[in-house]
């Protein structure tokens, strides 16, 4: 890149929590960023998930370039051994490093395109040379044209949520019932909230931490004054297996691996009932107006009220079409991180640490990181993304020693064994059945729960940015 070009600012789009820590490490290295955040405020998608409690602690969702800027200010990080909850986070992290960088943050700005300067993704010539070009729309409807010398995509997938259809496209009739269909753990404090879904039946189509969450608080929502007669079913694509409730005692984050405690507490109290099997095809209206699933066969389930979806997340990468990415044709992460988190061959839940080289792209100068990074993944955790903006700010500043360094060693979920693996009828535990068994059948797990792990005592969670 000519010089002048290497004097731009870097492009950091969203002042999430990925995005912000991204900042701080790029001002540690002298470099100018500039943040744009499509909401009105700096963490806006974990402002939506306010109400839920991260599975990590303090100590590792506070990024340590972050601090520093922060420590002249006054601020003190909360006791690092608590679980903040999303609407924590925000407020009393991200919200004042936020205004720690001040102007270098702007709200309301949309990116709605990145390319080279002059150079569409097909033209060659000269193009590491130009600096990047960032097209953005501004809530009061202005539009602007940015140039970089780099660009640092933080955005997350939050906007994005997979859909309830078992191949990966919304069911047929399922943006038809988007009145009783929702993408996100309920906040069932919320009076109108619980109001919605006591004394009603609600499917909850997923398998991981969010799902957990969501079927813990349908539990507890059925055990209070105001919920008789609430239950919950559990749609699973698989068959129930060892590692379905997640690691429990053995994961490495404890609050994490007491979600899945408190899913099973739930099912095995007879809140849940769980549907093995059964991949979504279509959802259809009864009479009443009652939600039917469809699946795979035209397998009819009984009627719902209300579902819950909560199918994992997934990358907007619309914006980013002009420029050449090298993704995985699976995951839609990068191609050198993809073996490392592939969800089909992963074991035990470990990852190993990465930075700049797993995320470069055969563009060079742009980087997919944080939750975004992990493209249709959902094993990402709040101190990956501080390990992988620490290296990509070091290899923007040409510093590769400091880039290539290992400065973090991540938990395990203490499950053991590919997501590819419970597909299959032979790694099932007893009849549980998978996609390729005869028909999805309901069943009743009677294990008994591990003792003081309720609903009611369990840090929630989920994916979002835990």
């Amino acid at each position: 890149m000519n010089a002048p070009a290497a004097e731009l600012p870097v492009v950091v789009i969203g002042a999430g929590p990925t995005g912000l820590a991204a900042a701080a490490h790029l001002i540690d290295q002298g470099i100018e960023p500039l943040v744009l955040e499509a909401g009105p405020r700096a963490g806006a998608s974990v402002r939506e998930w306010s109400h839920v409690r991260l599975f990590s602690t303090w100590g590792e969702v506070v990024d340590p370039a972050a601090e520093k800027l922060l420590a002249p200010t006054g601020w003190t990080r909360p006791d690092p051994a608590t679980y903040p909850s999303g609407g924590d986070w925000a407020e009393l992290y991200l919200q004042p490093l936020a205004d720690v960088l001040g102007d270098r943050v702007r709200t309301g700005a949309t990116v709605t395109g990145v390319s080279r300067a002059g150079r569409d993704r097909t033209v060659d010539a000269d193009r590491e040379q130009q600096p990047f070009v960032v097209h953005v729309a501004h809530a009061d409807g202005r539009e602007e044209r940015l140039l970089a010398r780099a660009v640092v995509d933080a955005s997350g997938t939050w906007t994005t949520p997979g859909p309830a259809g078992g191949s990966g496209l919304p069911a047929l009739g399922e943006r038809a019932a988007a009145d009783r269909i929702t993408y996100r753990v309920p906040d069932f404090k919320d009076p109108a909230v619980r109001a919605r879904y006591a004394g009603r039946r609600t499917a909850v189509i997923g398998s991981g931490a969010s799902a957990f969450t969501a079927l813990a608080h349908l539990a507890d929502l059925a055990g209070s004054d105001d919920g008789a007669g609430t239950k919950g079913v559990w749609i699973l694509r698989r068959g129930v297996s060892g590692s379905t409730f997640g690691g429990g005692e053995a994961d490495q984050l404890p609050a994490r691996g007491a979600l899945g405690v408190a899913a099973k507490a739930a099912v095995d109290a007879g809140h849940a009932d769980a549907v093995t099997g059964f991949r979504t095809e279509a959802v259809e209206r009864d009479g009443d107006g009652r939600l039917i699933l469809v699946g795979e066969g035209g397998r009819r389930l009984d009627a719902v009220d209300e579902v819950i979806v909560l199918t994992g997340l997934r990358p907007d990468l619309s914006f980013l079409d002009e420029l050449r990415l090298g993704l995985d044709e699976r995951l839609q992460a990068p191609v050198g991180l993809a073996p490392l988190i592939d969800p089909n061959q992963h074991s035990c839940g470990t990852v190993h640490p990465h930075g700049h080289r797993e995320l470069a792209h055969p563009e060079q100068g742009v980087y997919l990181v944080g939750m975004k990074s992990y493209g249709r993944a959902p094993t990402f955790l709040a101190m990956t993304g501080h390990e992988q903006v620490r290296s990509v700010a070091a290899a923007i500043a040409g510093d590769l020693d400091a880039a290539d360094r290992v400065e973090l060693t991540l938990p395990e979920t203490g499950v053991c064994g590919g997501a590819g693996l419970f597909d299959t009828p032979d790694a099932q535990e007893g009849d549980g059945g998978g996609c390729c068994a005869p028909a999805p059948q309901l069943v009743r797990l009677g294990t008994p729960a591990v003792a003081g792990a309720t609903a009611g005592e369990t840090p929630a969670g989920g994916c979002c940015g835990s």
